[in-house]
């Protein structure tokens, strides 16, 4: 007598469903990632639209710009008295001059610059958070990809005017084109929003002539006029 065998696999039904389940665990995990890069820009908007509050803030309060303050005495921490000593002498041109403009690179690390002072007088003055310690490791502020951010006076893009200039840098390309839609124009080489490939060392970038130009995946310096 001959036993039967019977063949063994997944019938189509199954195998519709396993395809059902990696759809929608792949589905997921797009949406997922989209979400997380849709925070991720509009973190980076909100440092750009929060200095310029700092210097409209900090000038409605004391009459003078954020790093450029030269104090109720005429010397450059005379505004916050024993807890703000950020500057070096005045006289070396660069630190609370009082000139309305505010030297420095957006990214400089020098006590002597009224960018890098910038960050010490808006939170002595209470109008953003982190250390007031120039030294302090966490004194430089960062973006959610741990770039700086800064702002300066002179065009750190060549084909920027303006009078004031917020920038950020390494941000993925994606980022950079994502802001620039969100922020400006949606062309990073016209508008207030430029994009530039870094770093920046105190030459102004030439800006990416147009978006196609801009690759993902690599890190780019940002900036927007004021």
């Amino acid at each position: 007598m001959q036993m039967s065998r019977k063949q063994s696999g997944f019938t189509l039904i199954e195998i519709a469903i396993v395809l059902v389940i990696i759809g929608l665990l792949l589905g997921g995990v797009l949406k997922g990632q989209e979400l997380i890069n849709s925070a991720k820009v509009k973190n980076f908007a909100q440092d750009f639209k929060q200095v310029p509050l700092f210097i409209y803030g900090y000038q409605d309060k004391y009459r003078a710009l954020p790093g450029d303050d030269k104090g109720v005495d005429g010397t450059a921490n005379g505004r916050f008295g024993t807890a703000g000593t950020p500057c070096a002498p005045p006289a070396a041109g660069k630190c609370a001059t009082g000139s309305g403009t505010i030297d420095g690179a957006y990214n400089s690390t020098a006590i002597t610059d009224e960018s890098y002072v910038f960050w010490q007088h808006v939170r002595l003055a209470g109008l953003a958070a982190g250390s007031t310690t120039t030294t302090d490791s966490t004194y430089a502020p960062v973006n959610a990809d741990g770039g700086r951010i800064g702002i300066q006076s002179t065009a750190p893009i060549a084909t920027m005017t303006s009078s004031y200039f917020v920038c950020s840098d390494g941000i993925q390309g994606k980022f950079a084109k994502q802001l620039d839609t969100t922020m400006d124009d949606g062309n990073p080489f016209t508008g207030s929003m430029r994009v530039a490939l870094g770093p920046y060392t105190g030459t102004p970038l030439p800006a990416v002539v147009n978006e196609a130009a801009i690759v993902d995946g690599t890190t780019y310096v940002v900036c927007l006029g004021l």
